[in-house]
């Protein structure tokens, strides 16, 4: 039986592509940012947002609300567009990305926009806050989940595994980790640098329940987020393949666009492009 119906299914397909279009957009204008990652993301983004993440846009600090942490802070432009889809802040406000003085800096900073949970850029930082995120909910007896976002390049640091074996020893099944398995990071290929696999064997040694996905599949994604909850004994982690720079065939896969932006003249190219991926959503 089919998680999510042909309705839901179409929605956030369509959903994905936007956000895409507002990312290619928002770097366009700025001149700066990271173009890969955030492309990459934009299913799960999609799914996050509009469908899986308990939480009140209107009241960014609702107590009960789910907590998303963005550990691979880098990546942020696809999170300030769905948030301004979501309804946290104007659409038009995304015009002010990297602007001096603006709440949408190029890495997320807490303090300065309501419904970030942290502020994040230095990699293999996020689980360990949003280990005491879920600790803490834990012995507050509340029921919200907490997730967090991961690259696969911060499975480098060692500060990664600390809090993974805390995690697992701790059985914080109130947890999700999701890491962005994209096989690049700023200087070429995770397994030609500082190769991870096996990855999910390491996980399970740590006592994590560890589920694989299709990062681009929104019906997949979504079945692995239900069955995490399903887990009481174990924190769990999805990992979840992806391809960098999504949407966009002439970088897809390319290291080289982890931390560029594009000109005028690609994103207008990169626009239509998925324009013409839009309208056959629109057809299936």
């Amino acid at each position: 039986m089919s998680f999510l119906s042909e309705t839901d299914s179409m929605h956030l397909a369509l959903e994905a592509n936007t956000l895409r279009q507002l990312v290619i957009k928002m770097l366009a204008r700025a001149g700066s940012g990271h173009t890969a990652g955030p492309l990459g993301m934009a299913d799960i983004f999609a799914a996050l947002y509009f469908l899986i993440l308990v939480h009140k846009p209107e009241d960014p600090l609702w107590e009960d609300r789910d907590r998303l942490i963005l550990s691979n802070g880098h990546i942020v432009p696809i999170r300030y567009v769905a948030m301004a889809r979501a309804g946290y802040f104007p659409l038009e406000e995304l015009e002010t990305y990297r602007m001096l003085g603006s709440r949408l800096q190029g890495h997320p900073e807490r303090t300065r926009l309501l419904g970030l949970e942290t502020t994040s850029g230095p990699l293999g930082e996020g689980l360990s806050q949003a280990i005491g995120i879920a600790l803490g909910a834990r012995m507050d007896a509340k029921d919200f989940r907490t997730y967090c976002l991961m690259s696969d390049g911060e499975h480098q640091c060692g500060s990664t595994w600390e809090a993974v074996m805390f995690a697992g020893k701790e059985k914080l099944s109130n947890l999700t980790a999701v890491v962005d398995r994209n096989t690049i990071q700023i200087s070429g290929h995770t397994e030609d640098i500082m190769p991870l696999e096996p990855l999910r064997d390491k996980y399970e040694a740590f006592g994590w329940n560890v589920l694989l996905t299709d990062g681009h599949n929104i019906e997949l994604f979504c079945e692995s987020i239900e069955q995490a909850k399903l887990e009481i004994e174990k924190p769990t982690v999805i990992i979840a393949s992806t391809i960098s720079g999504k949407g966009v065939e002439a970088i897809e896969g390319d290291f080289t666009w982890h931390g560029k932006a594009p000109t005028p003249e690609e994103a207008s190219t990169w626009i239509a492009e998925l324009e013409k991926a839009r309208a056959h959503i629109a057809t299936i």
